[in-house]
Protein backbone atom coordinates (compact mmCIF):
# COMPACT_ATOMS: atom_id res chain seq x y z
CA UNK A 1 0.00 0.00 0.00
CA UNK A 2 0.93 3.32 -0.88
CA UNK A 3 0.94 6.64 1.48
CA UNK A 4 -1.49 7.41 3.13
CA UNK A 5 -3.31 3.82 2.93
CA UNK A 6 -1.22 1.86 5.36
CA UNK A 7 -2.31 4.62 8.09
CA UNK A 8 -5.47 5.25 7.11
CA UNK A 9 -6.36 1.76 7.13
CA UNK A 10 -4.63 1.11 10.37
CA UNK A 11 -6.67 3.63 12.29
CA UNK A 12 -9.89 2.33 10.72
CA UNK A 13 -8.67 -1.16 11.68
CA UNK A 14 -7.98 -0.25 15.54
CA UNK A 15 -11.66 1.31 16.03
CA UNK A 16 -11.96 -2.44 16.63
CA UNK A 17 -9.02 -4.40 16.93
CA UNK A 18 -6.52 -4.85 19.75
CA UNK A 19 -3.40 -5.11 17.25
CA UNK A 20 -2.87 -4.96 13.86
CA UNK A 21 -0.13 -6.25 11.47
CA UNK A 22 0.91 -3.47 8.82
CA UNK A 23 3.41 -4.85 5.51
CA UNK A 24 3.75 -1.71 3.58
CA UNK A 25 6.11 -1.40 0.07
CA UNK A 26 5.94 2.38 1.00
CA UNK A 27 9.16 4.16 2.64
CA UNK A 28 7.53 6.84 4.00
CA UNK A 29 4.50 4.01 6.30
CA UNK A 30 6.67 3.29 9.28
CA UNK A 31 7.45 7.58 9.85
CA UNK A 32 3.43 7.79 9.89
CA UNK A 33 2.54 4.57 11.69
CA UNK A 34 5.16 5.69 14.32
CA UNK A 35 3.73 9.00 14.19
CA UNK A 36 -0.18 7.58 14.57
CA UNK A 37 0.95 5.41 17.48
CA UNK A 38 2.20 7.61 19.16
CA UNK A 39 -0.88 9.86 18.93
CA UNK A 40 -2.89 7.60 19.50
CA UNK A 41 -0.94 5.95 22.39
CA UNK A 42 -0.17 2.50 20.77
CA UNK A 43 3.03 0.55 20.55
CA UNK A 44 4.50 -0.16 17.61
CA UNK A 45 7.13 -3.07 17.02
CA UNK A 46 9.20 -4.00 14.13
CA UNK A 47 8.47 -7.61 12.91
CA UNK A 48 9.62 -10.53 10.04
CA UNK A 49 7.10 -11.93 8.05
CA UNK A 50 7.05 -14.09 4.71
CA UNK A 51 7.00 -10.92 2.55
CA UNK A 52 9.38 -8.68 4.26
CA UNK A 53 9.38 -6.07 7.19
CA UNK A 54 6.22 -5.53 9.09
CA UNK A 55 4.90 -3.30 12.05
CA UNK A 56 2.45 -5.14 14.79
CA UNK A 57 0.71 -2.15 16.12
CA UNK A 58 -1.09 -2.83 19.75
CA UNK A 59 -3.15 -0.95 22.28
CA UNK A 60 -1.37 -0.05 25.48
CA UNK A 61 -3.07 -1.45 28.18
Amino acid sequence: MRCPWPALRLARAMRVAEEALIVSDDPAAPREIDALAAEQGWSVVEEATAIGAGLRIRRRR
